[in-house]
């Protein structure tokens, strides 16, 4: 098993949003400042390694009739974890990000790597797994905050860019995130196609 080739293709060749179009939902919704991005990077994560190590730990053992209810058990425990530090630690991450940290539960990111990589492999490559995954929904998450906060904020963790440019409020909503997103899966098909 090569375990490289296990951690890269998250970042990559099976990037959770660019190229399975999973975990949406807190890819739109956070990625309106770099900074939220990070968090959530750091979030999600911390689930995915954690979920993915006793997902494959406990795979033996888990009836296939409840394996479900199980992992959502595990990642459950992870997100609270999670949630508890970002309260305790960082209270204003906590409020900024709100929902989405608790919604970790049910990101088809992790449940889908749980199912479909950490039930059927071994505990090594399953962290790899998520760390890799993990860092892939970072990096775009974090590409994508950086083009929104700039171009829609006109700001960058909280510092101005450009003195007196006006910023577009467009990028910082539903449709800016969504024309970025579209920009960047463009340009991610255009790279491959250029590969092949």
């Amino acid at each position: 098993m090569n375990y490289w080739s296990e951690f890269k293709k998250g970042i990559w060749a099976k990037n959770p949003i660019l190229v399975i179009g999973i975990g949406m939902c807190p890819t739109l919704a956070v990625s309106t400042s770099v900074s939220n991005a990070f968090w959530m990077t750091l979030a999600t994560t911390f689930v995915l390694t954690g979920s993915n190590l006793i997902v494959s730990l406990v795979k033996g053992f888990v009836p296939d009739h409840i394996r479900m209810p199980i992992f959502i058990s595990i990642i459950a425990t992870f997100v609270t974890v999670v949630e508890l530090m970002l309260n305790a630690f960082q209270p204003g991450v906590f409020k900024a990000l709100g929902i989405f940290i608790p919604l970790i539960v049910v990101n088809c990111i992790i449940l889908g790597r749980a199912e479909e990589f950490a039930s059927k492999n071994g505990i090594i490559t399953s962290m790899l797994d998520g760390l890799g995954m993990g860092l892939g929904f970072g990096l775009t998450l974090s590409a994508l905050a950086f083009v929104r906060e700039s171009l829609g904020a006109n700001k960058l963790f909280g510092l101005t860019l450009i003195p007196g440019m006006q910023p577009s409020t467009a990028m910082i909503l539903a449709p800016g995130a969504f024309f970025t997103l579209g920009l960047m899966l463009w340009g991610m098909n255009v790279i491959n196609s250029r590969k092949g």
